[in-house]
This record gives structure tokens, sequence and C-alpha cells, in this order.
């Protein structure tokens, strides 16, 4: 795992603010699956502020942002954290749309950010941290299983109107 991890380049994480959500945005359409799914376009649609203020107001929900040395975002994930009863009720915490910039990926920013967002989920109590890759993102699922995530499970999906 140290591969993944070594980087000398400045990097912080912190909770987005509502001025990172165009950022947010850029990064979450960046890719082939993204550009199909996202609006990224001046100015953001309304859906995306809307969402954002739905995430703040829920409890357990964050979304986290990566920050370089200037203050710019280069990364963003999700973090929900799950409360059950299954596993003696364990709370469990959920990793989604995680993103790097592009020209920053294999420089070990993406792995920080992953095992940061698992520290976060542990100091708030969680048993075990769980994510979805689309079957597609062949190298993504190498980078997680690098970092310690086992596929252990098949996901389903359904699109609800």
């Amino acid at each position: 795992m140290s591969d993944i991890l070594d980087s000398d380049e400045a990097l912080s994480f912190r909770d987005a603010e509502a001025a990172d959500l165009p950022a947010i945005v850029a990064l979450l359409a960046d890719d082939a699956l993204g550009a199909a799914r996202e609006r990224n376009e001046t100015p953001l649609p309304a859906c995306y502020t809307e969402a954002f203020e739905r995430i703040r107001a829920q409890g357990g929900h964050r979304l986290l942002v990566a920050v370089d040395g200037d203050g710019a975002v280069v990364g963003c994930l999700q973090l929900m954290l799950l409360p059950g009863l299954a596993r003696q009720g364990l709370t469990r915490a959920q990793i989604e749309a995680v993103r790097i910039a592009a020209p920053l990926r294999g420089r070990g920013h993406g792995g920080r950010f992953i095992l940061h967002a698992v520290e976060q989920a542990r100091a708030a109590g969680c048993g075990l941290v769980q994510l979805t890759s689309d079957n597609s993102r062949a190298g993504a699922h190498r980078f997680y299983e690098r970092l310690g995530f086992a596929a252990t499970h098949v996901g389903f999906k359904m699109m609800l109107d």
C-alpha cells in the first residue's frame, strides 16, 4: 500500500462548502460515465445546490473535498453513516462519488483521501466501510483492493423515475 500513499505534494481534506460546487461537479463530469450523467454548466443547475443542502441537513452525511496547496479543489467524495440492526447494530460508512482531478491521479492523493474518509468513519464509530464502483472501472477496482477493500458482494441498483 505504501506506493499508493507516496506523495510529497500538499493536500488537505475538509467538508465541502457551497462555493466548491462548480469544482465538484466538474470532477464528477470528468470521465465517460460522469459526462453522460452530470450537467457541468455555468451557471450551475439548481439541482446541485438543492442536493448539497439536503446532504448538509441529513445527519451523518458529508461531502468532502481534497484541496491542493493553492486551495483548489482537486478531489471529492461523499461519506454517509448508515446505522443498522444487522451485525449487532453495526454502523457502516458508505463512500460514493470518489474523484481526483485527472492530472493528479497516480500520485497517491486518492489513496490518502480514501484513508482519510476511513479514519473519519472509524472516529464516528463505524465498524465497516463499504463502497461501490461501476463494473467498467477495472482500474478503480484494483486501486480499492490495494487499499484493503475486498469485493465481497454483488451490488444491484434500480433507477426510479
